[in-house]
């Protein structure tokens, strides 16, 4: 039998087991694991000093709740943006700091959480620290100066944070979105080329018709007495419609009639934004006993089942026909789909992409492509509702442009034929970004261009809405003003000033798809109808992007014959 010397303790002997020795290895283990977890929450914390903090709702709490989900939190926003305008460092709770380039937790999804984040950068200035709970830090950071070094770090030193993305995992897989390291920039540098203007060119139809289809049921609508439109409504629909043919080849008619694979895009979207709010459900485990869930699981096999058998289909077509045949039978149809690109890409060791990645890659492109396309597109028309004077002068633009051709279709060089409407999608854009924030984690220190530090392990948030609605950056940033999008006034501001595609190395690679369908659609909608505000005033409300709470419903009248 071991003997256990505790004289030490003034005590004899003591016989001691092997089991009881393990037994004091594992507390001893855990001790030790346990104070070298608290030495870095301290010493962290420590380093976080340097940056500014708004008051804590208490030590357990950090900044946790003090943003409500609604309009007064985003005015809430807009007072935190004039005490902090480069960024500030919040507690998510008494031990865990984070970085705030903008944060999406403590803000919540309302419209006085947006305003709470202006009223961050308006008085932080650059950077602040936010705490969520009592151990979990994150450093918000909202001005061009301070966000350069965060998003242009490499991909392996600022990846996504995985707490706010993973949900998307199991829909979405391993495409441009969520992959990292080496698998992200292979797939960047293969799929690169499927959004190169030759590719993007024959899609102009696509938008057109689909533009059209929205139209004509407005029109139908209106003539029966419904003149109020829920944009966001009809928006979505009209950019899925133009995702499943771009992406798939494939008409669903999905404006006119229900389509399941779209109703299960929409579904996903919808329950991915609900249990970011549930934070219990951020377990797997917990998440799929629940009715949502299951939901959750069947929408997922009904879009990946509906993916996979086009990618079997085209795998079947592609070797009977062979890559000249089949190129061939494509350019009869001018149009060359995403699954097609796919297909055919290789690297430069003749690797092809495998059926699970294009599947990823084509989920990714039609979940980013519909709601962040329907946001912008929704926001500047009620921006131009807003602004009566601005939306008859793009109006006058596009009828120039147009003549009297016929059909009356916007072509793919028409689009820089577009300035004043640019601008003010553009405008729409920084006052309404689709996309409000976006997180990295810093896997090694990163130092700011006044030598702060932010920590390794350290979450960062990019507020998007924050830089956008800086006054350090933006005078006058609430206000709605194309005007700032001028040639001469673009050069005077900071290329990060405005980033509402993201920018550095994980820009989005479809920003030009995206402008490209805006200006179609918007030119169109203008040619065709006026835009007047409702009566209420809409709310935002942040979610996976930016809606509004209700939906953003606008009046439409309509200004000609068009599409039927």
């Amino acid at each position: 039998m071991l003997q256990l010397s505790l004289s030490w303790l003034g005590l004899g002997p003591l016989a001691a087991s092997p089991w009881l020795l393990l037994l004091l290895l594992g507390a001893s283990w855990l001790l030790a694991r346990f104070l070298a977890w608290t030495y870095t929450i301290y010493d962290t914390s420590l380093r976080l000093r340097c940056f500014p903090q708004p008051p804590m709702r208490n030590w357990f709490w950090g900044h946790l709740g003090m943003v409500t989900p609604t309009e007064q939190g985003m005015k809430d926003v807009t007072q935190l943006l004039a005490t902090y305008p480069q960024g500030f460092m919040t507690w998510q709770g008494p031990i865990h700091p984070l970085v705030i380039l903008c944060h999406p937790d403590m803000i919540r999804s309302s419209e006085e959480g947006l305003l709470y984040e202006q009223g961050l950068a308006s008085t932080y200035g650059d950077v602040c620290g936010w705490w969520v709970g009592p151990w979990y830090a994150v450093v918000r950071i909202f001005h061009p100066t301070y966000i350069k070094p965060v998003l242009f770090a490499p991909a392996a030193i600022a990846p996504k944070d995985m707490v706010f993305y993973s949900s998307l995992k199991p829909w979405l897989g391993d495409g441009l979105l969520l992959s990292a390291g080496d698998k992200w920039s292979h797939h960047r540098r293969l799929l690169t080329p499927a959004f190169h203007f030759n590719i993007l060119k024959p899609y102009m139809k696509i938008f057109n018709d689909s533009a059209n289809i929205m139209h004509a049921k407005w029109k139908r609508l209106v003539s029966e007495g419904s003149t109020r439109l829920d944009m966001f409504e009809h928006i979505s629909l009209m950019t899925l419609d133009s995702l499943q043919k771009c992406v798939f080849s494939f008409d669903s008619n999905c404006q006119e009639r229900p389509s399941e694979y779209i109703a299960a895009i929409l579904e996903l979207s919808a329950l991915v934004t609900k249990r970011h709010h549930q934070l219990l459900l951020y377990i797997d485990f917990l998440y799929y006993l629940t009715p949502d869930g299951q939901r959750f699981r069947r929408a997922c096999r009904l879009v990946h089942d509906f993916t996979d058998a086009v990618i079997r289909e085209r795998r079947r077509t592609l070797p009977d026909q062979g890559v000249e045949d089949f190129l061939k039978a494509k350019a009869k149809t001018k149009t060359l789909d995403f699954i097609d690109v796919l297909l055919l890409t290789k690297d430069e060791d003749g690797k092809e992409l495998s059926d699970e990645d294009i599947r990823a890659e084509a989920d990714t492109f039609m979940f980013e492509g519909h709601d962040t396309t329907a946001s912008g597109l929704s926001w500047v028309l009620y921006n131009l509702a807003r602004h009566p004077e601005y939306q008859e002068r793009c109006r006058q633009e596009v009828q120039q442009l147009l003549g009297d051709r016929e059909p009356q279709e916007i072509e793919w060089d028409d689009l820089a034929q577009l300035p004043f409407l640019t601008m003010c999608i553009k405008e729409s854009l920084r006052l309404h970004p689709p996309v409000t924030v976006i997180s990295r984690c810093c896997t090694q220190d990163i130092t700011l261009p006044d030598g702060r530090v932010i920590p390794k392990g350290v979450t960062c948030l990019i507020s998007i809405f924050g830089t956008h609605h800086n006054p350090s950056v933006w005078p006058d940033p609430e206000v709605y003003n194309p005007f700032r999008f001028e040639p001469e006034k673009i050069q005077e501001r900071s290329p990060l000033a405005f980033i509402p595609f993201s920018a550095g190395p994980r820009n989005c690679i479809g920003q030009t798809f995206a402008m490209s369908e805006m200006k179609v659609v918007l030119a169109l909608t203008l040619l065709r109808f006026r835009v007047l505000c409702d009566e209420a005033e809409p709310r935002r409300k942040p979610e996976l992007i930016l809606r509004a709470e209700g939906g953003l419903w606008l009046r439409v009248e309509p200004l000609s014959a068009g599409p039927q």
